[in-house]
């Protein structure tokens, strides 16, 4: 199954898809709080794939996205949004990420974008 790093400010949200995650047999090999922690934990770790939040504390999920792919062209990034800024997402999409699911997370949604994206 795949490394997986998750990047979302909220612990709640990222303890969800963690255990979301482990529970169809992946491993979560990094948690990040920020945008810069994210790229920094993906440099570190080099994961199968990324959940990323679009809203995070210092660098946003799309300027993240941004410098991810710049690194790697070939990363798989999920983004994970609230519902109302699907204008964001698309930026995200256009920036690199491979596909996108929105908040609240649903356990099915999350886990099929996990697969179509490895």
């Amino acid at each position: 199954m795949a490394r997986i790093l998750i990047a979302d400010d909220s612990v709640v949200v990222r303890e969800y898809i963690k255990q979301t995650l482990e529970r169809a047999g992946h491993q979560v090999v990094a948690e990040a709080t920020t945008g810069y922690e994210a790229y920094h934990q993906y440099l570190t770790h080099r994961p199968d794939l990324i959940t990323m939040d679009i809203n995070m504390p210092e660098l946003n999920g799309i300027e993240t996205v941004k410098l991810i792919v710049k690194e790697n062209h070939g990363a798989k990034i999920i983004v994970v949004s609230t519902y109302g800024l699907k204008p964001l997402v698309f930026e995200a999409i256009k920036a690199g990420a491979s596909d996108y699911i929105t908040k609240p997370i649903d356990e099915d949604k999350l886990l099929g974008a996990v697969a179509n994206v490895l």
